[in-house]
C-alpha cells in the first residue's frame, strides 16, 4: 500500500534553500511509490489570528479545512521551516493556531487538565534550518523552536514518532554542503520517514 505523505511547508519565500529541501523530500518519496500531498502555507489567504481564542470558533476559510482534510487524510507529516527568532515563522504559527483546533486534533475532557489526542496513528519529521549549527542551537538555547513543533505542537496532538532534522548553518554556507543536505532529505524521502 502507497504511503500518503504530506509536506507541510512553512517557509513563505519560495526562492528559499527550505522549498529546495521540500523539492529534493518529494523527489525522494515520489521514487519511492508513495502519494504526496503538499500545503505551502505562505500561500494561503487566512486570518493568522484566532480572534476569540478557544472561547467563541473563528469560522475557517476554505484553504484551512482544505489543510484539514490533508492531515486527515497523511500516514506521514513533513513540516519544514526556518528558525526565525528561536521560533517558526509567523505564517506557520498562525497555520498551526487556526487548523490544530479542538475537536480537530485534540479534545480536552470535561473537568480535567488533561486531554485526548485526535491524530494518533500519524508519524512526522520535522525538518529546520538555522544560521547557526544546530549543536549551538540545541546546547545554548535547548532548541526551542523544533521542541515547540515537535512536543507542543505535534505530539499533543498524538502524532509520534516525530523525527528531527536540523539543518545550519545556512547563511554562508557552500555549494557543496547544501548539495549534501539535498541528497541527505531525498533519502528521507525515499525511506519515507
Amino acid at each position: 500500500m502507497k504511503k500518503k505523505i504530506l509536506i507541510l511547508q512553512g517557509h513563505p519565500d519560495k526562492q528559499s534553500f527550505n522549498h529546495a529541501l521540500h523539492a529534493a523530500y518529494k523527489q525522494g518519496a515520489l521514487k519511492a511509490g508513495a502519494h504526496v500531498e503538499e500545503i505551502f502555507v505562505g500561500d494561503l489567504d487566512f486570518k493568522l489570528n484566532l480572534q476569540h481564542g478557544y472561547r467563541q470558533r473563528t469560522d475557517l476559510e476554505p484553504c484551512l479545512l482544505d489543510a484539514q482534510k490533508k492531515i486527515t487524510w497523511a500516514d506521514h507529516i513533513v513540516v519544514i521551516y526556518p528558525v526565525w527568532w528561536g521560533a517558526v515563522p509567523a505564517v506557520l504559527k498562525g497555520f498551526f493556531d487556526r487548523v490544530l483546533l479542538p475537536g480537530f486534533a485534540f479534545k480536552k475532557r470535561e473537568n480535567s487538565v488533561w486531554w485526548d489526542k485526535l491524530l494518533t496513528g500519524k508519524t512526522a519529521r520535522i525538518i529546520s534550518t538555522m544560521d547557526q549549527p544546530p549543536w549551538y542551537y540545541y546546547l545554548i538555547y535547548s532548541s526551542p523552536s523544533d521542541r515547540a513543533v515537535k512536543k507542543l505542537t505535534l505530539e499533543f496532538c498524538g502524532v509520534k514518532p516525530v523525527k528531527m532534522t536540523s539543518i545550519g548553518p545556512i547563511r554562508l554556507s557552500k555549494e557543496s554542503f547544501r548539495k549534501s543536505w539535498l541528497d541527505k532529505v531525498e533519502v528521507l524521502g525515499l525511506k519515507q520517514n
